[in-house]
């Protein structure tokens, strides 16, 4: 397997901003009108809709969209006992560290008889989108459900793909063990409008959080951007992850990583930055070796012809391709790995070690998998518990805090021109 490899201290701008570039997702003019033609049905016709877009895709599709009650005890009762262990160490290590997150109750007299508050409010109903189709992915449920429960909001549901009208008994039994109140057997742009827009049988969400293929993306940005659809947790589209190494890291260890990341998706990126020329063909050469071993080996292979490898002259510089990246994942080996986190500025989670794969933060170590993805991480952060909160700031003026702060109101308000605004003042100020 060979990747392509970029000299950065020798290429021009336009090489270097090409050696960062993501894969397509396919988010073309088809795509956005596919996923509008889509939303716009799911409005119209409700339940009926989200039928018929189900069998267009899976023709053995499931008609009553709602999973029964006996299906996910059978889920449940089905688990195998080591899945279940993991599962309940994972919900355990999840629920810790988003616990920790809590916000507090902000109150503060900015001068006396003015007080300002900030407190927190649950989110009412939100739902979350759990992808299924090349993989379960049961993990997504905890990352959503457990903090979802933990931020208090009254209403949790779920959506997720069936095949052949199916719904893989670990999403179910996880979802159920989470304190997920619905399920629901609808996937893709579909989903997203359902629980956008509400039908007869899927509630309408007042917040939509999952990751998502580009049709699932493109539904959830466009729901965002109407009045009367939800609101999203993110942009997300095809996984990431870049790996700072180098000499004497292990060569093995990093192309599991970045097979880990290429299993995913034919569009998902795994970036290698490292000093050493030399490291970089031991880890193709591993990759080689590894890659006929996986089972999904056909996908991890197309996803690879989207690998980069950079040659860096020196660490401060791999640093600096990070931030330019600003990779969904970043994974740093290396005895001074501690030493570089404070110059991260742009990830949506750091591994740090190599005794610290990626893995560890998908499945169990307690932080969200839930991430922004093809640079998003520069401006958004990933999924936490406050995702599904919301602040809300409280006021309490006495008689003589607006004494004393009235002028200054006033005169803001008549250079604004914006006389009822400062008449609202006066006029109390006139009765003391």
């Amino acid at each position: 397997m060979t990747m392509h490899i970029i000299d950065w201290a020798g290429a021009t701008a336009p090489q270097r901003q090409q050696a960062l570039a993501r894969p397509a997702m396919g988010r073309d003019e088809s795509v956005a009108q596919a996923v509008a033609a889509i939303v716009a049905d799911v409005r119209a016709r409700g339940d009926d809709a989200v039928r018929d877009i189900n069998a267009r895709f899976d023709p053995a599709s499931r008609e009553n969209l709602r999973v029964g009650a006996d299906e996910i005890a059978s889920a449940v009762a089905g688990l195998d006992a080591g899945l279940r262990a993991a599962i309940d160490r994972a919900r355990a290590n999840i629920a810790a560290f988003h616990e920790a997150q809590r916000p507090q109750a902000v109150r503060v007299e900015t001068m006396p008889g003015v007080m300002c508050e900030m407190t927190w409010r649950a989110m009412e109903n939100v739902g979350l989108y759990v992808p299924g189709g090349t993989a379960p992915l049961l993990s997504t449920v905890l990352m959503l459900a457990i903090p979802a429960r933990l931020a208090g909001c009254g209403r949790v549901f779920l959506c997720t793909p069936s095949r052949g009208g199916v719904i893989h008994p670990a999403i179910l039994a996880a979802a159920h063990l989470c304190g997920v109140d619905e399920i629901y057997g609808v996937g893709g742009a579909q989903a997203v409008a359902a629980m956008a827009y509400g039908t007869a049988t899927i509630p309408k969400a007042d917040k939509i959080f999952g990751p998502g293929n580009a049709y699932v993306t493109t539904a959830k940005q466009m729901v965002a951007q109407d009045a009367g659809g939800a609101a999203i947790d993110m942009p997300a589209g095809p996984s990431e992850v870049m790996i700072i190494a180098g000499a004497g890291d292990n060569p093995a260890w990093v192309a599991a990583d970045m097979l880990a990341q290429a299993e995913h998706d034919v569009v998902a990126q795994a970036v290698l930055v490292t000093t050493d020329a030399d490291f970089a063909r031991a880890v193709e050469k591993e990759i080689t070796a590894q890659l006929a071993q996986l089972p999904r080996r056909e996908i991890a292979a197309q996803s690879l012809s989207h690998a980069r490898v950079i040659i860096v002259p020196d660490m401060a510089a791999a640093i600096d391709v990070a931030n330019a990246y600003a990779p969904e994942h970043l994974i740093i080996h290396g005895d001074d790995a501690a030493a570089c986190v404070p110059h991260i500025r742009h990830a949506g989670s750091v591994f740090v070690g190599a005794w610290t794969p990626e893995s560890a933060g998908d499945y169990a170590s307690g932080t969200n998998h839930v991430l922004p993805t093809y640079g998003y991480a520069r401006a958004y952060g990933g999924v936490n518990l406050y995702s599904f909160m919301k602040s809300m700031t409280v006021q309490r003026i006495t008689p003589q805090g607006l004494r004393n702060l009235g002028p200054s109101i006033m005169a803001m308000a008549g250079a604004e021109g914006l006389d009822a605004h400062a008449r609202a003042v006066s006029m109390r100020l006139e009765t003391m």
